[in-house]
């Protein structure tokens, strides 16, 4: 397990060696924080690897709004958690979900996920 940019960064290589069948990003680093201008994504035009990134709609690296207007290869599945932070944690008393929600969520999309890249 490593961090959602450098495991991006060579799963073309590891998918091309049949090492992996898919890339699991839970919050991925789009920018630095409060730097939306210093994109980390100019790679991810061209991934070839399947990918599902969960992301929280609020997440200080890339908010939905944000990554919208992003060129991000059509390998790339993005899950978006409502309210969700870096960590994927939603204030309960602002979106009415819970951690425990946004984490079931998560879990159901990437057996879904995983299940196709088997197919």
């Amino acid at each position: 397990m490593m961090g959602g940019r450098v495991a991006s960064m060579i799963a073309d290589e590891m998918l091309d060696a049949g090492k992996i069948a898919g890339l699991l990003c839970l919050g991925y680093p789009f920018h630095p924080p409060a730097k939306p201008t210093q994109l980390r994504t100019k790679h991810l035009a061209g991934l070839r690897t399947p990918t599902l990134i969960v992301q929280g709609t609020r997440d200080e690296f890339g908010t939905c709004d944000e990554v919208a207007g992003y060129e991000l290869s059509d390998r790339i599945e993005i899950l978006w958690l409502e309210d969700g932070d870096h960590d994927l944690k939603p204030r309960k008393s602002i979106s009415g979900f819970s951690a425990a929600d946004h984490l079931k969520t998560t879990a159901e999309t990437v057996a879904a996920w995983a299940a196709r890249l088997g197919a």
